[in-house]
């Protein structure tokens, strides 16, 4: 594990041994963090590594199970929200947390507005000191029009105004350029510059390498929820960096039978979007399961849910068993035999209210209804068929899918659409927040599908996942896919180096 003390400065925030976990995930595992005034540091790891979770005990919406948190020497426990800010500790978040219909000067001072007599808000003070903030950071903006007449560049900067109404020490940008221009992503870079000046400690999150590098003085490493490593950048390579985020091996979980790979099920040529993707192509087999990989935002499950009908792409072509389709809403991808288990089953997978039963059967009413009245006794048939193949674990059928664990309702989503017969299935990171146990037997299921000549293609933010499963991996970035890999060719780094935009070395 390497560690490094930054010379000239004590850190103005010091995590050491922070621990946080949830039902059946160990999030973060004794970490520490060291932030210093007038530097940036950048914390990178894949996604899963607990930067989300670090950002949320940081700015009091978690708090940490075991460790401390101490700010200028003193130790701090941030209970809520306000807590962290009135210590000093704000973020800018990738989606700015603001309200469109307040001004842009209200949007600055909410929850700390100025007051004159009576306790009353000093709306001149507020707009004044408003104003003067924008013009410190150069925005460019009037403090009194309203924040829904701005662009999402204005609103970061209104952000970071109101990281500076408050004072504070601790500015934490997280994938602060997602939606930025490259003229506006090279202004976020000078005031950047300007907070460094005024003795800002800033935690810089993001997937870009070339931002980590241009603007960061040190970085800190996550991995798995725990603590790799932190120094300064000019001692660090990318190769280093990729090997820290990365050094883990495939273990049992990942049960991969061998499966026959047959002939084109699925054929997609120049698939586009006008905002999420563009020129998707690809091939998926018989037999094959086909691994889609790529950072959070890469535009991978927006394809998914094009191939599935929830949306429309503006152009490309789509064939199955060498037809061509129009695919313009489930109904149709389901009747051409592509199903998806989205990511969020939650909200688009099982429906909670509901029994087992029901939610299993909810795509087959047509083989479960005769001259339209339900057959219970079909229905029930036809979920026992299902529920026994992915070893569901619950009391009886009737039981309420929202009572299930996540793995339990994972294997629901499977099993309602299995029972369509289909000649695709979409697995979005079907194992995500679900413990090993349930991991191993989806994967387990999942390669016997394979086995079976079911076409599969797995969306996965899990490299050891995408490794330990596919026979192939499409490497996403920005909308397009950046690489495809097979065979010796699937390693961690050249997943991490394609997925983040860093050339092989010459």
């Amino acid at each position: 594990m390497q560690t490094d003390q930054s010379a000239g400065a004590d850190p103005v925030l010091r995590l050491r041994g922070i621990s946080k976990s949830f039902p059946g995930v160990r999030a973060l595992n004794g970490v520490q963090l060291d932030l210093y005034p007038g530097q940036v540091t950048a914390l990178v790891g894949e996604n899963g590594a607990g930067k989300s979770t670090i950002v949320k005990i940081l700015t009091g919406i978690y708090q940490p199970d075991e460790g401390s948190i101490t700010v200028d020497g003193h130790e701090m426990r941030f209970a809520t929200a306000d807590a962290a800010a009135r210590a000093g500790v704000t973020a800018i978040h990738q989606e700015t947390v603001l309200f469109d219909e307040l001004t842009v000067a209200e949007n600055i001072f909410i929850g700390h507005a100025p007051r004159g007599r009576f306790g009353l808000i000093d709306t001149r003070k507020m707009r004044d000191e408003a104003q003067r903030l924008l013009d410190q950071i150069g925005a460019g903006i009037a403090a009194d029009i309203r924040l829904r007449d701005l662009g999402i560049a204005s609103r970061h900067l209104v952000a970071i105004a109101r990281a500076l109404s408050i004072d504070a020490r601790v500015v934490i940008m997280d994938e602060p350029t997602a939606a930025l221009s490259h003229k506006e992503i090279h202004e976020l870079y000078e005031l950047v510059e300007k907070l460094k000046a005024q003795g800002k400690a800033i935690l810089f999150i993001s997937h870009k390498f070339d931002e980590i590098f241009r603007i960061a003085d040190r970085w800190t490493v996550f991995r798995d929820g725990q603590f790799v490593g932190t120094g300064a950048m000019a001692e660090v390579t990318e190769a280093a960096l990729v090997q820290m985020m990365v050094g883990r091996s495939v273990d049992q979980i990942y049960p991969k039978r061998p499966a026959e790979i047959g002939a084109p099920v699925l054929t997609v040529a120049g698939y586009c979007h006008p905002t999420e993707f563009d020129d998707i192509g690809f091939t998926l087999h018989r037999g094959e399961i086909l691994g889609f990989y790529g950072l959070v935002g890469a535009g991978r499950s927006e394809v998914m849910q094009a191939l599935f009908g929830i949306t429309r792409p503006s152009k490309g072509a789509c064939k199955i068993d060498g037809q061509v389709r129009v695919i313009r809403s489930t109904a149709e991808a389901v009747e051409a035999g592509i199903v998806y288990v989205p990511e969020d089953r939650g909200k688009q997978g099982a429906v909670k209210g509901l029994p087992i039963f029901q939610n299993i059967t909810l795509p087959s009413l047509t083989r479960t209804s005769r001259a339209g009245f339900l057959r219970l006794a079909e229905e029930f048939r036809l979920a026992r068929e299902y529920t026994a193949r992915l070893d569901l674990r619950a009391a009886s059928l009737d039981q309420d899918v929202g009572l299930l664990s996540g793995g339990n309702q994972q294997k629901v989503v499977i099993a309602k659409w299995l029972a369509t017969k289909p000649r695709v299935i979409i697995l979005d990171e079907p194992t995500k927040g679900i413990d090993i146990g349930s991991k191993a037997a989806v994967h387990d299921f999942m390669s016997e599908l394979a086995a079976e000549g079911l076409a599969v293609i797995m969306v996965s933010s899990e490299i050891p996942e995408v490794l330990g499963m596919a026979d192939r991996v499409i490497v996403m970035r920005e909308g397009r896919i950046a690489a495809e890999f097979a065979g010796q060719a699937m390693t961690p780094e050249n997943l991490v180096r394609a997925a983040v935009g860093i050339e092989e070395a010459a």
